[in-house]
């Protein structure tokens, strides 16, 4: 499992995670340790090692380090401990110490990837960039997953033409993706040489024709500079050259999105997301981009349907469903939206803002037997959530089981925390449930609870 991973854009600042471990770790980390070969060391090491384990555990970072500094004197040969030092350090944000100490178990071990990773990690967060490009490209050797990072980090050390060269060979392989063309932009951005990157993309289309990636990053260049019409005109020769291209179309539905070309703008969208080359972020977001475009133009509802079948099919995803629902929300059409917020929740049994809407809508329909079946199930994901013990209770009481609304209600109320607006809802179906079952003055004194509560 790889810890510590950066995902970071250029220019978009440092992406700073703590390190600490907190402590229903602490087993796991023992079982690291263990399979990291501590060997037959001095009892005494490995009491220090532990004890260190405990208090990161615990983030106390300088006792740790003082407890592996001194195990370190008795075994200086176990690159388990340098790391550990590394990871210390970082939680302080002691960066040159972490380094020294990584730097040590790099040479020690140099294919070790958590050595590595924790190394990368270090010079990023500082932002030493010329020092982490040597040890990410170690990285790609051992994890493909790398190249990302490197292309980032070669692009922050200014090396554009390496980058760019690497981003292609990464579209090839794996595909478009949305983060690359982001890095593939940043290029574009710091170079400043709008003229010069046209032409040398031309002349790669000249020598290869048949490469759809220069065809796409000519496209872009253009569409960024406002040439929109050059842009579209790429496209079109693209699809002479390729007409079974589907990339061309991340282009083209944003052409005929922009020109109201519904017609062709459903078709881009339908190959889009039907594409095995294309990534399902970047599908998500083209999704999105035509959910929008819907929003404004009501007549194409139906074929939004279609399109989030396609893509909920072919990547297998049903949280779009979630995104589907309050959009027809805020159309007003609350029977579609309920739908589409049943099918999302078959999938995301744990997203409480669901559970919400869900019972929200039922109730409004008058549905109190799903309101109550929906809400049950739910206080079994969330049953420290007051406000799905009160959903239940007023489920109950319209279902006339005031008995048992009472039960649910009474429960609910431990769970309750400086929440008066909710308090005085859970006192007035008490008191509707105690005149159900003909308790006149226990109804009446939780309707003064009610009325004394000031929301």
């Amino acid at each position: 499992m790889r810890k510590n991973r950066v995902y970071s854009i250029c220019l978009a600042g440092l992406l700073l995670c703590g390190t600490a471990v907190f402590p229903q770790e602490r087993e796991k980390l023992v079982v690291e340790a263990s399979e990291d070969n501590l060997g037959n060391v001095e009892d005494e090491f490995q009491e220090l090692f532990f004890e260190a384990l405990k208090q990161k555990a615990i983030e106390n970072y300088e006792k740790a380090i003082n407890a592996l500094e001194k195990a370190l004197k008795i075994a200086p040969d176990q690159k388990v401990v340098y790391l550990e030092l590394g990871k210390n350090f970082n939680a302080l944000e002691k960066f040159p110490q972490a380094a020294s100490y990584l730097e040590k178990g790099r040479k020690a071990a140099p294919k070790n990837q958590p050595i590595l990773e924790e190394l990368y990690n270090t010079y990023f967060r500082s932002r030493d960039y010329e020092k982490a490009l040597p040890v990410v490209r170690e990285l790609v050797v051992l994890d493909g997953s790398y190249s990302e990072d490197l292309a980032n980090l070669l692009i922050l050390n200014e090396k554009f033409d390496e980058a760019l060269s690497l981003l292609d060979s990464l579209d090839k392989k794996k595909g478009s993706s949305t983060y690359r063309e982001t890095l593939r932009r940043q290029i574009y951005s710091r170079t400043d040489n709008v003229e010069a990157q046209i032409n040398d993309l031309q002349e790669h289309i000249a020598a290869d024709p048949e490469n759809e990636q220069d065809y796409l990053n000519l496209i872009f260049v253009y569409s960024e500079n406002g040439e929109t019409g050059k842009a579209f005109e790429t496209a079109q020769k693209l699809l002479e050259v390729n007409p079974s291209s589907e990339l061309v179309h991340l282009a083209l539905y944003k052409f005929y999105i922009t020109e109201n070309a519904s017609e062709k703008a459903v078709a881009s969208m339908k190959i889009l997301l039907g594409s095995d080359q294309i990534d399902e972020i970047t599908k998500y977001q083209a999704l999105n981009d035509f959910l929008l475009y819907v929003a404004e133009n009501s007549e194409l509802e139906d074929e939004l349907v279609e399109l989030v079948s396609v893509f909920s099919e072919e990547e297998n995803n049903t949280k779009v469903y979630k995104q589907l629902g309050t959009f027809f929300l805020e159309k007003g059409k609350t029977g579609a939206a309920l739908d589409y917020f049943l099918t999302a929740l078959e999938n995301e049994k744990g997203d409480f803002g669901l559970y919400k809407q869900i019972l929200l809508l039922q109730e409004q329909a008058g549905n109190f037997s799903e309101v109550e079946k929906i809400s049950s199930n739910a206080l079994e994901i969330f049953p420290s959530q007051p406000w799905l013990y009160l959903v239940n209770g007023k489920a109950l009481n319209e279902l006339s089981k005031p008995k048992d609304a009472l039960e649910i209600l009474s429960a609910g109320l431990d769970f309750l925390i400086d929440n008066t607006a909710l308090e005085k809802e859970f006192y007035l179906q008490m008191a509707r449930a105690h005149e159900a079952l003909n308790q006149p003055q226990k109804a009446a004194e939780y309707q003064t609870k009610a009325a004394n509560l000031k929301t």
